[in-house]
Order: C-alpha cells, then structure tokens, then sequence
C-alpha cells in the first residue's frame, strides 16, 4: 500500500508501506495511482516527496508477480503521470532504490538520496530489460556509456557515485525525508519542463555508432548466449536513436519478447532457488534453521596455503578477529605479505580503510585457544587433517565449533578425532575464498543442528552463498564433477579433441570448458585425487590401463601428469602455453600426435564426435548424479544443487542449473538418451538412470519446484 499524509503545511508526503523492501506489488501500485491524485488534487499541497517505509525507498518490481497474470495498474503509465504532474516531485532514496523503484524515482522531478543508499538497475540479472522507462529515461539523464554500463551490468551503485553520475541531485548524512521536503519547499512553484527526464535529447546517434559496435562486441562476448544483455544495448540504442514515444514501443517489444523466455524464468527461478536453499531439515528430522546460532566474533584458521589465505581475508573483511596458524616460518611469512596485500588491494576497491589489525599471524596453534570457531585450511590429506583435529580437539576451549574445509573427505571421521564430534561440521569454500560466493557447509552424521546454523550465519556474514548439504565423497558439487570429467576423457578416446569439447561447452555458455578448466587449476591436483583412491597406479595393482575395479578408467590425465605435463604452471597441458604461467592456451601438435598413438596402442577406432553428443554426455552424466545426491538425501532439493553450481562451478546463470536445466530440456528426453549412452556404454555404471529420475519421468514430468514430493515420497520407500 502506499499512505498519505500532509506535512510542512504545502507538502505531500507518500509512503511507500510494503516490507521488507516495498516492492511495487499490485496492491502497492494502487497506493501509488491514489495517493498521487489526492496530493495533486489537495490545493493546500504544493509540492510531493515519496518515500518506503522502514528506511528502504523501494527494491522493484514484486517478481512474484511474474509467474502469474499481473493485476492492478501497470507501473509505466504510473510513472508517467508523476513526470507530468504540474507540482513538484521529489523522490527521497533511503536504503536501496532498484529496478521499478529507481525508474520510479527517475519520474520524480528530483532526487535526494542517503549516503548509505544503493541504486541500479538489476533487470538484466533476471533476464529481463528495465521496461519502465528505465532503459529510455537513464541515458537522457547521465548519457549513453553510463546508462549502458549500469544497464547491461545490473550493477548497483552507491549514492556517491549516482550524484558524480547526476542520476540524484543531492545526498545526504541526515533524514533522507527531511532535506527532501526542504527541497519540495524550495522547488514549490517554479517551472518543471526542464526536470522532465523524458523531453531530454541523447547525442545525435551517428556520433554513437562506433560506441554501440564496440559496447554490442564487448556484451555479446560477456554474455556468453544470454540474451537479455543484448537487448537492454539495443534499448539504450532506441533511447538515442527514437523520439521518447517510440523508444519506450520498442521498450516494451523487447520487454515482450524477454518476459516469456526460457531464459528470464531459468534466472528468476535462480533468484528464489538462492532463498529456497535457507530451508533445510536433515533426513533425521533435526532442523538447523529453526536452531540459534551461536554468535561468533573470533575465528582461527589453520593453513595459510591459497585456500587458508582467502578464507581469512574473506573473515577480515567481514570484520571478524581472525587469529591465523602456519607452521612454516617462511610460507607464513609470505602469506601475511600476500593477505596484506589482498586486504590492501579490497580495500581500495571498496573506499575504507584496510582491517589489516583484524588479523593475528602465529606458528604455535595453541594461538587458537581462546576463538569461538576454527576453521581448518591445510592440506587435503586425511591423515594431516585428522592429526590437526586431535590437537584442535585439546587446545580450544569448550564449546568450539570445529569446521573443515575439505572439499571431499569424510567430516565424520575427522569429528571422530575429537571430543565433541557434535560441534564438526565442513565448510567448503572454493577458490579463490575471498571472492567465489559459494560454501558448502557439511553436516556429518552427528553434527548439531545449532552447529550448522552457526557455519551457515558465519557464511552469511562474510557474504556467501551458503548451502547445507549431507556427507558423502566430494559432497554435492564434486561428487556431481567427477562423472562430467570422465565423460569429456572417454569422449577424447573415442575421437573428439579438447579443442571440440571445451568449444561444445563453451558455447552452451561456461566461461571455460574442462580441458582449460583442468589446465588452470593443474592436471596434478586431480592426479593426486586418483592416486590417493588406488586409481592412477595399474601396475602396482595388476589392473588393466583402462579398467579399474570393474569399470572403465581413462588414464589420460595420469599419463600427461607422468610426462611433467600440470597445464598452465608448466606451460603444458591439454594445451600448450607460451611460457610456464601463461594463460593464453593453443593446439598443442604434440598431445594430438600422443592422442592418435594413445587410440592405436588400445585399439581405438576414432569416430565423428558433435557437440550434441559432448553436451549430453558430460551435462547428463553430471545431472543424473544430480539426481542420485537427491536420492540419498545429501541434498534437500533441486535448487540447493543448482545454486552450488550456479555460485561455485560457472553453470551459466540463464540456464538456471543442471537440474533446472534438465526440467526445460524435458525429463523423459534425459532418461531416453542416458538410456541409450549406458546401452553403448555399459562399464560406465553412472551412466544407469537412477530411480528417482525414472519415477519423476512416471509421475508425469513435474516442474522442478514439485520434485521434492516425489522425492518424500521415494524416501519413505526406501
């Protein structure tokens, strides 16, 4: 709703009543239609200021609205009876003002806002455009380079930099409210034309012709197939190029087009997937959301290798007192440089102050005494990891929540360690820690639920996107990789290159396909993995080259690793590199020439391999593993595995997630063709599709957010 009341004798004063965050609701555009005809009409009114309640001015459309039939008054034509009004409008901008709520405050004749306020226009991130005006108003306002940057970006900017932009005409430390109606007092009575952001002019659109080839290039190559970007440039570029009148025709047009794609609902079905993951019970009924977490202001961390570094960056700059341990005289030197450097670097991204005294560096971990939570960063060693419990387990006081951040290994056999197994649970981040949004937080077997609420409140704080999933090897993000690596080295043996799955990939929109991927992070980190599972030795074991415990095996990646070949860091990889460290990968002649003497030496016949096939066997191996971590309960639902892959392995966004993606695809097409791979392929047992799929596919195809009935309901079975 929206209330109205009188104050300074002449102003108008309409708030915005819609919490948390008035979004403009139905009910709330109403208020707004109401509101502005009895301030108009009022002769004792000779000025308006709107305002949201609760110190938040307004975030936007209500994107609830958007899976049904909108009701109420459109937005648009409200806007454009604010611009028109013949009093003065003044917006006050309190807290956020995003999407529908900045083009609404772009209808006012002024803007005021608070120092501490954001502004944007995030539309595209959901697959849609700003179709309220906003795409037509903004570069009549701040000029075409700044409007497509805020625009196709999403971006949110503070209050500073929108009066540097001139999107607000003043901001302020005090009453947002206040200094505005003291500028509706100071305005009330003089001319509005020249306030009206629609009767602005852009630059002649010739003179911006090599701005919109260049700014298209740049989103086409950003967007990687998504097609909202694209659209929001050719709407700026009816801004410049159309009288008002027809620039919002075309506005609408491409709003029309965007609203029922499949992309704008895979991102708004990302949007509450984010919130939907907050929910979670574990399969013994214990809830960690309805647990209080326990408060925490001190965190240690153990390990200062390239994970530990980030993750006690990421609690610094959250504000935490963070007490760090590394053995190693020298790497811990050299971490407090690299930590220094990393908060130094933040910080003057950010415009404050570096937290460098946030951070303590000790060698002794008896530093750790007196935390109230550990995080534990060396390496991915179990017999390590294990040994530094134990020692966790006799210096911390009690009470300490003790978290892992081991990205495969059983939580339950390092809270075995331990006298107070309750207070383990995983924490893992992904490289690098302070800057990759996801976290993992792994509950084992006898993980409290007050623990796993204090891990996901501690994720919260330091701005992550926190998913609570069960223990198992590799969890939910690992355990659904591995299949999707296999399948892209079976699909080399059989005829492909790394050149065509990594282009398959990429043109499905990952940044990077898996060969690059694997050459980033080094062919030896998975080397190790494979080694330490009995994996990447055949001839200790007897086993054959490309059989390992029944099942098929590529030993590719062991077999470059054994020639020196660790990707990028050695210059040689599944590609070649100009030097060692560089970045820019290129056909290498050589791993062509080992590949074809690879296929003879097994008796390999290379085949025609299409981008088709890459897709669906590497994206339907990973989404029936999907589907397999649902049927055990290691995941609550579909969209904690689609938000983990979203956030923490590049699943482009406007597919909204493997297993959202496998929705749109059609279930029984992904049965049909796992189907008929396991048939071509049966020594690669993953490839079998798993119950649950098949019962979904029986059930008639659900949309993703039924499929966990069906899943309650399998549960219970078993």
């Amino acid at each position: 709703m929206a209330q109205y009341s009188r104050i300074s004798g002449s102003v108008g004063l309409i708030t915005l009543k819609s919490p948390p965050v008035n979004a403009l609701s139905a009910v709330v555009r109403q208020g707004i239609v109401d509101t502005v005809e009895k301030a108009l009409s009022d002769p004792k009114v000779k000025s308006v200021v709107i305002c949201g309640q609760n110190g938040i001015f307004c975030g936007g459309a209500d994107i609830k609205e958007f899976a049904g039939n909108m009701s109420g008054p459109p937005l648009v034509p409200i806007i454009h009876a604010i611009e028109a009004a013949n009093k003065p409008m003044v917006a006050a901008i309190e807290g956020i003002a995003l999407g529908g709520g900045l083009e609404l405050a772009l209808g006012c004749h002024y803007r005021v806002a608070h120092a501490k306020a954001r502004l944007g226009l995030p539309e595209v991130t959901l697959g849609l455009l700003p179709a309220a005006g906003g795409s037509q108003r903004l570069p009549r306002l701040i000029g075409v380079p700044a409007a497509l940057d805020l625009i196709t970006t999403g971006r949110h900017v503070t209050a500073a930099e929108a009066l540097q932009l001139g999107i607000v005409d003043q901001v302020t430390d005090h009453k947002t409210v206040d200094v505005a109606v003291k500028l509706a007092l100071s305005v009330a009575g003089k001319p509005l034309d020249a306030r009206r952001i629609s009767t602005y002019l852009c630059p002649p659109l010739s003179a911006l012709d090599p701005l919109f080839e260049e700014v298209m290039q740049k989103v086409r190559q950003r967007a990687r197939g998504a097609i909202a970007p694209i659209a929001c440039v050719q709407a700026v570029r009816a801004a410049a190029a159309l009288p008002y009148a027809q620039g919002m025709e075309r506005e609408k047009e491409l709003m029309a087009t965007l609203f029922t794609s499949g992309q704008a609902r895979a991102l708004q079905y990302s949007f509450f997937a984010q919130r939907a993951v907050s929910k979670w019970s574990t399969p013994s009924g214990a809830r960690w959301d309805t647990s209080t977490p326990r408060p925490v202001h001190k965190v240690a961390v153990i390990g200062l290798g390239t994970m530990g570094r980030g993750i006690a960056v990421a609690l610094a700059q959250a504000g935490l007192s963070v007490v760090t341990v590394e053995p190693q005289e020298k790497q811990l030197m050299e971490a407090k440089q690299a930590v220094s450097g990393m908060l130094e670097r933040g910080a003057k991204k950010r415009g404050v102050a570096p937290p460098l005294n946030n951070i303590t560096y000790n060698s002794n971990i008896q530093a750790v005494a007196d935390v109230d939570l550990v995080i534990e960063a060396v390496f991915e060693d179990m017999a390590l990891k294990k040994k530094v419990f134990q020692q966790l387990s006799v210096v911390c006081k009690p009470g300490t929540f003790l978290c892992t951040n081991t990205s495969a290994l059983d939580v339950d056999q390092l809270a075995s360690q331990t006298r107070t197994p309750e207070l383990v649970v995983g924490m893992h981040f992904f490289a690098p820690a302070n800057v990759m949004k996801l976290l993992e937080v792994v509950y084992g077997p006898r993980s409290s639920p007050q623990a796993l609420a204090t891990a996901m409140q501690l994720g919260k704080k330091i701005g992550k996107v926190s998913v609570a999933v069960g223990n198992c090897r590799g969890f939910v993000g690992n355990r659904m990789l591995k299949p999707y690596i296999e399948q892209a080295f079976f699909l080399l043996e059989e005829g492909a290159t790394p050149e065509l799955v990594d282009r398959a990939l990429e043109e499905f929109g990952f940044s990077m396909g898996i060969f690059k991927v694997s050459d980033l992070s080094g062919l030896d980190v998975g080397w190790r993995v494979r080694k330490g599972d009995g994996l990447a030795e055949p001839r200790a074991t007897g086993q054959s080259a490309r059989i390992r415990e029944g099942r098929r095996y590529s030993p590719l990646g062991d077999l470059l690793c054994e020639q020196g070949r660790f990707g990028q860091k050695t210059g040689r990889g599944w590609y070649q590199y100009s030097k060692p460290g560089g970045r820019e990968p290129s056909s290498d002649p050589w791993f062509h020439s080992f590949l074809k003497e690879y296929r003879a030496k097994h008796g390999l016949v290379p085949r025609a391999i299409d981008h088709q096939e890459v897709l669906e066997r590497c994206l339907y191996a990973l989404i029936n593993e999907g589907f397999r971590i649902l049927e055990d309960g290691i995941a609550a639902g579909p969209e904690d595995i689609d938000v983990i892959y979203l956030f923490g392995y590049g699943w482009p966004s406007y597919r909204g997630g493997p297993m959202f993606y496998a929705g749109m695809v059609g279930l029984p097409k992904v049965l049909d063709r796992l189907e008929h791979y396991y048939q071509a392929h049966p020594d690669v047992p993953y490839l079998q599709p798993c119950t649950l799929l098949r019962r979904l596919v029986a059930s008639g195809s659900p949309p993703v957010h039924k499929w966990r009935e069906v899943i309650k309901k399998l549960h219970s079975q078993l």
